[in-house]
């Protein structure tokens, strides 16, 4: 697919993909979303890529959230369909068993929030500023927000936000988990990179088994969710990284993975 709306590259086992409608403060259409998944697919495909980020083209905005010019008039099944849409994306970039980083830099509204909250870990420049303000056009967030802010933050700052639509720096959003960590501007692609290398350097197995334990256990009941933990687990010792992993550890080295 040859893409209009977003930058794909790949380099040293990262796939680096940034949304690249600068003029439009990297809005989603539909067809934004669809290069999204595309790009995704073939992150999940290629065992050369070992880790993700996602950032925005230009300092103003990650993404500033869905594009109201496609959306003002939408019907019913047609807005259904749009945010069935945003939902399957989401989903897919959250359960791909790779792990993944938003590099958020500016603006994160709606849909840029909810981007966001469905990669793995959430880096912001000093400048960004998150927000669910699909309420103040009359909406609620459509794909996921209000499902996955109160997962992360809890049910009441995420009511705060979502009711009011109310917009928070940086700052803020380190204080309530919506972020992991927060750097200077100019640091923050470098700074996504190295953590990005890091986890590229993991073993590729546990990584996956890791995020299938966290992402489907959190909603079951602590009994069912430790049977999914147990059994995760077990599933890594039929991996090579396991084998290679413990030994290198007897033998006191540094190991060698090789992602499976």
């Amino acid at each position: 697919m040859e893409y209009k709306n977003i930058l794909f590259n790949v380099e040293g086992g990262i796939a680096t993909i940034t949304f690249n409608r600068p003029k439009a403060l990297n809005a989603m259409n539909s067809e934004t979303l669809t290069e999204l998944y595309d790009a995704l697919s073939i992150c999940k495909n290629n065992e050369q890529i070992k880790a993700l980020i996602l950032t925005g083209a230009g300092e103003k905005a990650f993404v500033a959230g869905a594009d109201i010019s496609q959306m003002h008039n939408l019907r019913v099944p047609e807005a259904l369909q749009f945010m069935e849409l945003g939902q399957e994306t989401m989903r897919f970039l959250e359960t791909i068993a790779k792990p993944s980083i938003a590099a958020v830099n500016g603006f994160a509204l709606g849909g840029g929030t909810e981007i966001s909250l469905a990669c793995d870990v959430r880096f912001a420049s000093e400048n960004a500023v998150f927000g669910q303000p699909e309420i103040l056009i009359g909406i609620i967030p459509g794909w996921g927000g209000t499902q996955r802010l109160p997962r992360l933050v809890g049910m009441g700052i995420a009511k705060e936000l979502i009711m009011s639509g109310m917009q928070i720096n940086a700052k803020r959003a380190y204080e309530i988990g919506l972020v992991n960590r927060v750097f200077p501007a100019d640091q923050l692609i470098p700074e996504s990179n190295k953590f990005a290398q890091k986890l590229a350097g993991m073993p590729g197995f546990a990584i996956k088994m890791a995020k299938n334990s966290i992402n489907f256990g959190c909603d079951l009941a602590l009994d069912n969710a430790l049977k999914l933990e147990a059994a995760c687990c077990g599933e890594c010792f039929g991996s090579d990284d396991q084998k290679e992993g413990m030994k290198a550890f007897l033998e006191k080295r540094k190991p060698a993975f090789i992602g499976r």
